[in-house]
């Protein structure tokens, strides 16, 4: 990520950062050092109201479990999540669908506004706005989001999920327990993003407006580390920030800035890459003009995953390859078996020159395991739907 600087910090970090002589307190605002990979790599400075340290209580605040559907057969599946009732809030409203060591994907259909502060002590988030808009709120400010928005979430960061009325809200959460970088592939040895990467730093957007509450009161966080919850009551609000910067921050890119790489003949999925890391790639399938050789099949060419399980996420518009897959529904195609096009999609892509599909790939380097909830949205005919 670029460098961002928002609101006062001082002239050099570690020193005195004085606060107005008004300010009931030491006369200073405390710094936070927000570090990743212990002090080694990516890092953000912030400066609190009070200290950020001051707890009064503690307590359970229970799990949130995921639990993994048993699986006799190693097969294809087509997870219907559009069926999925809506409820809950942004935190407590996710239903677990794919997990392993790495990663676990949730949907997310929330009905109720987010009722306390969250903080994942354990993974990085990467939401995606498949409906709605609103603000992430975090003690970083405020970060508009929009439909289509990825929001990358750098654990630790406590935040606030808030939706504008109208539009029902509807998420794929992503929660990963490596963190979430941008390809290195498409960075320069000096750190910019390449010339001909398919999205450049103005794509990128952190947060805009500082949020300075400046209140003493009992201010509950939820705290997630795995499945386990727990609920720390601060003494005061987290969000009292005056100034932070640094490169660790919450930020958005939305799927539709995604310049896609194409070429006379069909290309390999690691065009689409997006987001990386050690266990997982994200990729977007996004509107993008077909092959263009006389001769080419516009559709992707069968293949076997020999050392990955690959997982689609139907966003919007037409899948080429694929018949009778919805919006919002999940396909698992896991190591060991071959998949390609649906009978009959290389014949109708033929004079196709544009595809409209927006997908979200994640390709795991472990087995992905289906869980409970999502095996009651299993299509079990799926398997067979590459028979003519």
């Amino acid at each position: 990520m670029q460098y961002l600087s928002r609101g006062s910090v001082p002239k050099k970090r570690h020193t005195r950062h004085r606060t107005d002589p008004g300010f009931k307190g030491e006369g200073l605002f405390y710094e936070e050092v927000i570090t990743t990979q212990g002090f080694s790599r990516a890092h953000s400075f912030a400066y609190h109201l009070r200290p950020p340290t001051r707890v009064k209580h503690v307590e359970s605040a229970g799990i949130q479990p995921v639990e993994v559907a048993p699986q006799d057969v190693l097969r294809h599946h087509h997870l219907k999540s559009a069926m999925l009732p809506a409820g809950g809030d942004p935190i407590a409203g996710r239903v677990p669908m794919l997990a392993n060591a790495d990663v676990t994907l949730w949907r997310c259909r929330p009905t109720q506004p987010q009722a306390e502060l969250f903080r994942n002590a354990l993974a990085d988030e990467l939401l995606f706005i498949h409906n709605g808009s609103g603000r992430l709120l975090t003690h970083f400010g405020v970060l508009p989001f929009r439909p289509f928005d990825y929001v990358l979430i750098p654990r630790c960061t406590t935040y606030k999920i808030e939706f504008e009325p109208g539009v029902p809200p509807d998420l794929l959460v992503i929660e990963s327990a490596g963190t979430i970088n941008i390809p290195p592939k498409y960075l320069n040895h000096d750190g910019q993003l390449r010339l001909g990467a398919p999205y450049c730093e103005r794509d990128l957007h952190g947060p805009t407006d500082l949020l300075v509450i400046d209140e003493e009161r009992d201010t509950p966080v939820i705290i997630k580390d795995g499945p386990r919850l727990s609920r720390y009551v601060l003494a005061s609000h987290p969000f009292d920030v005056v100034g932070w910067d640094g490169l660790v921050y919450p930020f958005t890119f939305n799927a539709d800035d995604f310049e896609p790489i194409t070429g006379t003949i069909h290309q390999p999925p690691p065009i689409h890459l997006t987001f990386e890391t050690s266990g997982f790639v994200v990729c977007t399938f996004a509107p993008r003009m077909l092959d263009t050789h006389p001769e080419a099949i516009k559709v992707p060419y069968a293949h076997s995953n020999v050392e990955s399980d690959e997982v689609l996420y139907y966003v919007r518009g037409k899948f080429g390859s694929r018949r009778g897959v919805e919006e919002a529904s999940f396909t698992l195609h896991p190591h060991g078996i071959p998949h390609g096009p649906h009978p009959g999609t290389i014949v109708a892509s033929r004079d196709v020159k544009w595809t409209d599909e927006l997908a979200v790939m994640v390709d795991t380097f472990r087995p992905l395991s289906v869980t409970k909830q999502a095996m009651e949205l299993d299509d079990p005919k799926y398997p067979y739907s590459w028979l003519d």
